[in-house]
């Protein structure tokens, strides 16, 4: 996953399990309405709305928010580019056990190929 490199400048994320709109606002240095638009247009931010439709989000999603600021502030991309690379990355942010699976699956496949190759 992309790591912000004004990540240092933000708050800590407490170690809370949800965050309100306005705790996330604060931690991520963007207005309200801002992240209410960018769930329009990542479809990876999707906060967990309860209560007459108040969104709670979790960690993930506010690392997910600094990771969007991240491209659209600091990297100058547009809300198109950023869309692509996230969705783009999407392979990298698989958990760590998944990869190696992937991995040797490759390795394995990679081997077959090798041994079905006529002998030159």
């Amino acid at each position: 996953m992309l790591e912000p490199s004004h990540n240092n400048e933000l708050p800590a994320i407490p170690g809370k399990r949800y965050f309100t709109i306005g705790e996330v606002s604060e931690l991520c240095a963007v207005k309200p309405h801002v992240l209410r638009y960018w769930e329009q247009e990542f479809p990876q931010l999707k906060p967990v709305k309860r209560r007459g439709n108040r969104r709670y989000y979790q960690r993930d999603d506010v690392l997910t928010i600094r990771q969007i600021r991240s491209l659209l502030y600091d990297q100058g991309y547009t809300i198109g580019g950023a869309r692509l690379r996230m969705t783009d990355e999407g392979g990298e942010t698989l958990a760590p056990e998944i990869q190696a699976i992937i991995k040797e699956t490759i390795q394995d496949l990679e081997e077959l190929l090798e041994a079905l190759q006529p002998a030159k």
